[in-house]
């Protein structure tokens, strides 16, 4: 990738932004799942961005759902090992699926002049597009790692999509409009 795809001023400075990923979407009550390499690959994206020494924040959802697995009080709120923070690495949390309400993401993000954001993590159709929307409306330059991120089956009116389909109706939404989409593979080339 170079520094005009996709309109992004290029990612020798971008921010690695790791959204809600978390052991509670690991819970049954999600249902099922697509893209079972999406915590592989941000963790190789993560593993690329501190090699790299390249600005890095974990957000993560603070449900306030009485029977969420995503509740602070609860196990589930816990990052994924594999993606987990390590000591000096910034977390946010929120209670809403943008990762720019009621966190300090912007400011953080504005304050070390950083307009490029690497958006990873779960789930493609919420919080990840509901982010990628506000960052784009805010002035940012978002990508998204089609491959680093995921969802789970949803339903409407007896009709059940399977998470594939939502996960790909989701980036198709976001790119061009919103933001680039991309590769893990791409980035780490790049």
């Amino acid at each position: 990738m170079t520094d005009d795809e996709g309109g992004a001023d290029g990612l020798a400075n971008a921010a690695l932004v790791l959204i809600d990923l978390q052991q509670g979407f690991d819970d049954a009550v999600w249902g099922e799942r697509n893209n079972p390499d999406a915590e592989t690959n941000a963790a190789r994206l993560l593993e690329h961005w501190r090699e790299t020494d390249r600005p890095i924040v974990h957000v993560r959802h603070d449900s306030t759902e009485p029977d969420s697995p995503l509740r602070g009080d609860r196990p589930g709120f816990a990052f994924k090992p594999e993606t987990a923070p390590i000591e000096g690495e910034p977390t946010m949390a929120k209670s809403v699926n943008s990762a720019f309400i009621g966190t300090t993401l912007e400011d953080w993000l504005r304050e070390r002049a950083l307009e490029t954001v690497v958006i990873v993590g779960l789930t493609t159709d919420h919080c990840v597009s509901t982010s990628t929307r506000m960052a784009e409306n805010l002035g940012f330059d978002p990508v998204v790692v089609r491959d680093a991120t995921a969802t789970f089956e949803r339903s409407l009116d007896g009709e059940t999509f399977d998470a594939e389909t939502v996960h790909r109706t989701a980036l198709a939404q976001l790119a061009g409009e919103f933001a680039e989409i991309a590769t893990t593979a791409t980035l780490l080339e790049s």
